[in-house]
């Protein structure tokens, strides 16, 4: 490029001259034969005049060809430049997904998957660890400690794997986080996934709440008639009498249980019904009934129950009276009070119901509360009635949360003696069945029962 200037140069130079002379040799060929000086002058200066104008237009010439160039330079750069940019490939994107997985009895392996986007001309080297949340690493699982995953050219997902180091203690579920702390020749898209370990161990140890409502020993203008607290032993069997087997159609409601005394102890002072899965009696489940029938009765005043209920999908446990008639009028003309009714699978919720005869027709009316949190499983509760001549009305740990007006004449049933009645009832109309999330053996436990009468 510099010799073509060069060579342009010259070229400029010889035809500058050509022209100047050849301008000065015509004026001065006219001067000679005009045969005038001045003419000669003129032709000096018109011959400096052109030499100025060939000048300034080889001039502007050679700076149109020095900014062409330099800007055919400057286009030419740009045009490799983007070519260079759209040549890179663009990275594929990393990500990881998270797992589900039960957490077993012993050491079990789980695989971390690891996808690619798309498939890599290179090798892609994903670096991961393990983050604690509620499990713990050396304890729920082998902690990963900024481990290779290693995509050869052309996968797209690879599979790490993790031992979980499971156990026969029952717990709450357990998470840990795997993320993706560093790669190489990838984008990291989703960066961590959250491992869900789910408690598959079942909770056969005996739990009594160390927690929960206690109801006053006493109320005003009100004295205790009857009470048991359940210390001792065994079920004192002046107040209580066990009823044994599958009763009429399951007894009336097509329960699957057999109900058995063997089911039912006392603990640090505590009732104990016990629902089990076990063959007994052509059933495959048993629990216990217990009753005060013809032991002990009353009409009007107050009960306090307290009690830790168990849950369950055909769970059904209950705290209830009948009529003392019952034998002779039977049901629902004994009238029923529902002190507390849970069904299993709403473990959070209970409820209070009267049943009656109206005109030969079975009436009820009912109404239920339920837990801010938590379940009445978790901690001890008082289930309580206020009954007298006019209303019956149903408690919650001295909150009132239904009632029921029986002074109309069709609720005469409920203006007689009444005898208690506790049990676990293992399926039934109302609850539904036991199935495969159901965990036995399943408890109800009783600190204490109080009645208090009007002074």
């Amino acid at each position: 490029m510099r010799l073509s200037l060069n060579l342009s140069y010259t070229k400029f130079r010889a035809a500058s001259f050509f022209l100047a002379t050849r301008l000065m040799l015509d004026n001065g060929c006219r001067a000679v034969y005009d045969g005038r000086a001045q003419q000669r002058r003129r032709a000096v200066y018109a011959w400096l005049s052109n030499l100025r104008m060939v000048a300034f237009f080889f001039i502007q010439k050679l700076i149109m060809m020095r900014l062409t160039l330099f800007f055919l330079l400057f286009s030419a750069f740009l045009a490799c430049s983007k070519d260079d940019e759209t040549a890179a490939p663009a990275l594929p994107v990393l990500n990881i997904d998270p797992l589900t997985i039960e957490e077993g009895n012993s050491t079990n392996p789980i695989f971390v998957t690891l996808r690619l986007s798309a498939p890599s001309a290179d090798t892609v080297i994903a670096f991961i660890e393990s983050v604690d949340v509620t499990a713990r690493g050396g304890e729920d699982y082998e902690a990963i400690n900024f481990k290779p995953v290693v995509f050869t050219p052309g996968d797209l997902r690879e599979d790490y794997r993790v031992n979980i180091l499971g156990d026969e203690e029952s717990e709450e579920d357990e998470a840990f986080t795997v993320r993706i702390a560093d790669a190489v020749g990838a984008q990291i898209g989703t960066g961590s996934a959250t491992i869900t370990l789910l408690d598959d161990d079942t909770n056969t140890d005996l739990f009594i709440p160390e927690e929960g409502y206690t109801s006053p020993a006493s109320h005003p203008n009100m004295e205790l008639i009857w009470q048991d607290d359940f210390e001792g032993a065994e079920v004192n069997a002046n107040f209580w009498t066990f009823e044994i087997g599958t009763g009429n159609n399951g007894w009336g409601n097509n329960e699957w249980q057999y109900y058995r005394k063997e089911n039912t102890y006392l603990v640090d002072g505590n009732l104990v019904i016990e629902a089990r899965k076990e063959n007994f009696g052509g059933r495959a489940y048993t629990s216990s009934r217990m009753i005060t029938k013809d032991k002990f009765d009353f009409q009007y005043g107050r009960v306090d129950i307290r009690a830790a209920l168990p849950f369950g999908q055909g769970i059904w446990p209950a705290l209830w009276m009948l009529g003392a008639n019952f034998s002779s009028v039977g049901w629902p003309a004994c009238g029923e009070i529902d002190i507390m009714e849970l069904v299993g699978h709403e473990p959070s919720t209970v409820h209070g119901t009267v049943h009656w005869s109206n005109g030969g027709q079975h009436a009820q009316y009912g109404g239920s509360t339920r837990l801010s949190s938590g379940r009445f499983y978790d901690e001890f509760h008082v289930f309580s009635i206020e009954w007298d001549a006019q209303r019956i009305r149903w408690l919650l740990d001295g909150q009132e949360y239904h009632n029921i007006d029986i002074t109309p004449s069709e609720l005469s049933e409920f203006r007689n003696d009444f005898f208690f009645i506790f049990n676990v009832a293992v399926g039934g109309n109302w609850p539904g069945y036991p199935d495969a999330t159901t965990v036995f053996p399943q408890r109800m436990i009783v600190d204490y029962i109080r009645v208090f009468q009007e002074n």
